[in-house]
């Protein structure tokens, strides 16, 4: 392209901000290839008990590939991640439980190292000299993006407008992306009215901006796009069984199929009644986890999958210290294979049974009606060693006057 500063490779989702990035960067004379992340995502009927997808990947692809062309990539790159996805990312969080300050499952932060990875090999293929996000300069997945980058080529040149003083005094929010936009006749679905803007993929769907930045206001109902209010829900509970090999989801039951191929089976869970798969996944793993895991490796292993969630939180997947954990997490889930019973109600999953050939647990020992395997009278000399210092503890708290 005449007079360009550069070829740049866009992650691009079709939002308002990569949108109006993508036309900011053509005014500032740059030439651009597009990269999506979109096959990750694949919408699913909220309120069915079967796989029915709302939005066929043929159809939305066809329309962030107008969009983009519309607004002046010079060459739009979909790739289905999807399975890769499944693979190798959403799996290992399953197999360490993997969760961020209690409560965040890291849809998002998950699928940053498949969209960077793919971004970096576009842009080799393309010959591009950059690579661009559309992050804020405020949040952490510009950090996920960029470590990803510089790791994977660390001669890459990043163009980050959020940080770019051309472009926030310009755009001060996304009142003023949404004023671009219409000036320019960029096809976007944000609205003043809802300027929300959202991360969507197959593990599951966030939102900020907007009302949403105050911690207590109630989302509105029809922002939902993968639950249903427990409200509205069906009034039958579904009953399932997930089976686990070395940790890994390997096939699930319903009563109306079985499915065994791990794209077929995540989407099976996200479709089925109202509860998403890495919801039911967790719950289930750590219910088989239960039966076959020694304590002491399950307490050890829980540190390291705390430090594996922050890691990865903190954009730092392609780092050695997530690879030195990694083996461990792996050796952890050896013995890790069973099936559990779970039913599925009104927005939540509940464990019904589980079992396992593998499984630590004895009846016979754990029974208070049997004595065949445990002699109680042992349990005297336990607690005595253990008291030993417990009993010191005791005396110097009653010389110095303090009260248990």
């Amino acid at each position: 392209m005449a007079g360009s500063k550069g070829k740049v490779c866009l992650a691009y989702s079709g939002g308002l901000d990569t949108s109006t990035i993508l036309a900011w960067l053509l005014e500032q004379q740059y030439e651009v290839v597009k990269k999506t992340g979109l096959p990750l995502r694949k919408k699913v009927n909220k309120f069915s008990h079967e796989v029915r997808f709302r939005v066929p990947i043929e159809n939305t692809s066809a329309d962030i590939l107008r969009a983009a062309l519309q607004i002046g990539a010079t060459k739009m790159i979909i790739d289905d991640l999807r399975k890769v996805f499944v693979d190798e990312l959403c799996w290992k969080a399953v197999q360490c439980n993997a969760i961020y300050e209690d409560q965040y499952l890291l849809g998002t932060s998950l699928a940053r190292p498949v969209i960077a990875r793919g971004m970096m090999k576009a842009a080799e293929k393309e010959g591009c000299d950059f690579v661009s996000h559309g992050c804020t300069g405020k949040g952490n997945d510009q950090v996920r993006f960029e470590l990803a980058y510089l790791t994977i080529n660390p001669a890459i040149k990043v163009i980050a407008p959020w940080r770019d003083p051309l472009f926030y005094q310009r755009f001060q929010g996304r009142n003023d992306l949404l004023d671009y936009a219409a000036e320019k006749g960029i096809p976007v679905t944000s609205t003043k009215a809802k300027p929300y803007s959202m991360d969507d993929n197959l593990a599951h769907c966030s939102y900020e901006a907007g009302m949403l930045e105050d911690p207590n206001v109630t989302p509105p109902e029809d922002m939902w796009t993968r639950t249903v209010s427990p409200l509205k829900a069906p009034d039958t509970p579904l009953d399932i069984t997930v089976h686990f090999d070395k940790g890994l989801p390997i096939k699930v039951v319903t009563t109306q199929e079985t499915v065994t191929e791990s794209l077929e089976l995540f989407n099976l869970l996200n479709a089925l009644d109202d509860s998403p798969a890495m919801t039911i996944l967790r719950l289930a793993h750590i219910s088989i986890e239960g039966l076959v895991l020694d304590g002491r490796v399950r307490s050890l292993r829980d540190n390291l999958s705390k430090q594996w969630s922050e890691l990865l939180y903190n954009g730092l997947y392609f780092s050695p210290e997530r690879a030195f954990l990694q083996p461990s997490l792996d050796f952890s889930q050896q013995r890790v294979n069973g099936e559990v019973r779970l039913r599925l109600y009104k927005g939540n999953a509940y464990v019904l049974g589980r079992t396992s050939q593998e499984k630590l647990y004895s009846e016979e020992d754990a029974s208070m009606d049997s004595l065949t395997t445990f002699d109680p009278s042992e349990t005297s000399g336990f607690i005595t060693i253990n008291a030993i210092r417990l009993k010191k503890y005791g005396l110097q708290l009653a010389e110095a006057g303090i009260e248990l």
